[in-house]
């Protein structure tokens, strides 16, 4: 059954519920009244009629009337019980009651019903009499019961239309009321039906946002927005993916095309017929095979990384892993390449994977010295900027365009063809991997012709637990 009918019912049911309690209260309660009022008008005037008698003053016409206007019989005994007056007697009334002998048998008032007129019931109050100058008497009081019965039944049948009434609209209300709280929940499921499953960028429509449903769909909204954004990394990671494929099918593919050709060369001719070709395809293969291994190398670090391997945290001096860096960097230009190390003032010790920060170091000094001309100058150094512990390391190459330069940290990515003479393109891609994990980054400035500067900023105060 749908939410609306099963509203529209519940709230039936409890609204006629209460108007059934409140209808029977009012008739219980109407009735106890009416019945109270009868049963008090007779002992009244039957009081009255008593009083009169025991004061001597006699029963005159008009104040008997006068007692009797409301439709109250008064009838007056003697102690045998013979009827010596009666007032407003019904025609067909009989005065054949008990009533008045318990009062007097008892010396006090008594009540009780008796049918003084054919099956129409009284209520009938008696009181014994003393006169001073008479025998002793009864006084009975009765009023009919079936004036206020018939008030009744016309009450309890008005009551029960007006219920039946307000019972029906209460179900007609219901369902209007049900209608207009799930109105939005409509509009939510009409939107979120429109939604296809490749376009997330649609959203829920919040018609009062502060009301359940309202809180609800905002919550929905939140929830797609975070569903788009990582469908959004999903799919940009697939591509970098796809990319990162691509490029490394592409950088495996030559070498392994130069050595399949060599090696067949090899096969067919060169060590019979030529044997100094076939020492020159030797070397060749040994090359490209070098060139693999590191390329091989490159992408398990990569992969490590992504994975996010452990790492040995400690606290270090940066000066010292620079310093260490640019000796063997040194060794590595061969003299072709200067390599100065600028030492700090003072020790910079920071909390990294020392191994890793020297691999990062070592990779930003081997791509300066691979792109600086013979005669150049490579420079490391070390400080402090804004709360950061930085290593720079500049180059007077030939330096990055400026549209270039957000990209050079990119797998694969070749700027031009000064710059891609060896290598596969992921030094700097590793070193940037390396920095995030330590929770710090990599930047690039560069002036064409003139050089450039790598700088790695580590945070001073790392979080431990945020290292991967």
């Amino acid at each position: 059954m749908p939410i609306r009918w099963r509203l529209t019912l519940f709230i039936a049911l409890v609204i006629g519920t209460i108007l059934l309690v409140l209808g029977l209260a009012l008739y219980f309660l109407s009735r106890s009244a009416l019945l109270d009022n009868i049963e008090d008008t007779a002992r009244s005037r039957a009081s009255a009629v008593a009083e009169a008698i025991e004061s001597g003053e006699g029963l005159s016409d008009e104040y008997v009337e006068q007692l009797t206007l409301d439709g109250v019989s008064v009838i007056v005994r003697d102690r045998s019980g013979r009827v010596l007056k009666t007032a407003n007697l019904p025609a067909k009334g009989e005065a054949k009651d008990q009533v008045w002998r318990e009062a007097l048998n008892s010396g006090e008032a008594a009540s009780g019903t008796a049918a003084l007129s054919g099956d129409e019931l009284y209520y009938v109050r008696a009181v014994p009499v003393n006169p001073p100058n008479g025998p002793e008497r009864v006084v009975e009081a009765g009023k009919p019961y079936e004036p206020a019965l018939e008030t009744l039944e016309d009450f309890a049948t008005v009551l029960a239309v007006g219920i039946g009434v307000a019972f029906l609209l209460s179900i007609g209300g219901a369902y209007f009321l049900a209608r207009a709280a799930l109105r939005p929940v409509d509009a939510v499921t009409s939107a979120a039906r429109r939604m296809g499953g490749d376009d997330l960028s649609k959203r829920l429509p919040v018609a009062n946002p502060r009301d359940e449903i309202g809180r609800l769909a905002t919550t929905i909204n939140a929830l797609l927005s975070r569903l788009e954004a990582a469908f959004a990394r999903r799919e940009e990671a697939l591509a970098r993916q796809r990319r990162f494929a691509a490029d490394a099918s592409h950088e495996l593919r030559t070498p392994l095309t130069s050595i399949g050709g060599h090696a067949r060369m090899l096969d067919e001719w060169a060590l019979e017929e030529d044997p100094e070709r076939a020492k020159r395809s030797v070397g060749a293969i040994r090359r490209e095979a070098d060139r693999m291994r590191d390329l091989v190398e490159s992408l398990l670090a990569l992969t490590r990384g992504d994975e996010g391997a452990p790492m040995d945290v400690g606290r270090h001096d940066l000066a010292t892993v620079a310093e260490e860096a640019a000796q063997a960097a040194q060794i590595a230009a061969d003299s072709k390449v200067s390599v100065e190390y600028v030492r700090p003032e003072r020790e910079l010790v920071v909390t990294f994977d020392r191994g890793r920060i020297l691999q990062l170091a070592s990779i930003l000094l081997d791509n300066a010295i691979k792109y600086t001309p013979d005669g150049g100058r490579v420079t490391i150094k070390v400080g402090e900027r804004d709360g950061w512990a930085a290593l720079s390391v500049s180059d007077t190459g030939v330096g990055i365009p400026e549209d270039q330069l957000p990209l050079v940290f990119e797998r694969f990515r070749r700027v031009d063809e000064a710059r891609t003479e060896t290598g596969a393109g992921l030094g700097l891609s590793i070193a940037r991997q390396l920095a995030e994990a330590h929770e710090g980054y990599l930047e690039a400035e560069s002036t064409p012709g003139e050089g450039s500067t790598f700088t790695m900023l580590l945070p001073k105060k790392p979080n431990p637990r945020a290292m991967r």
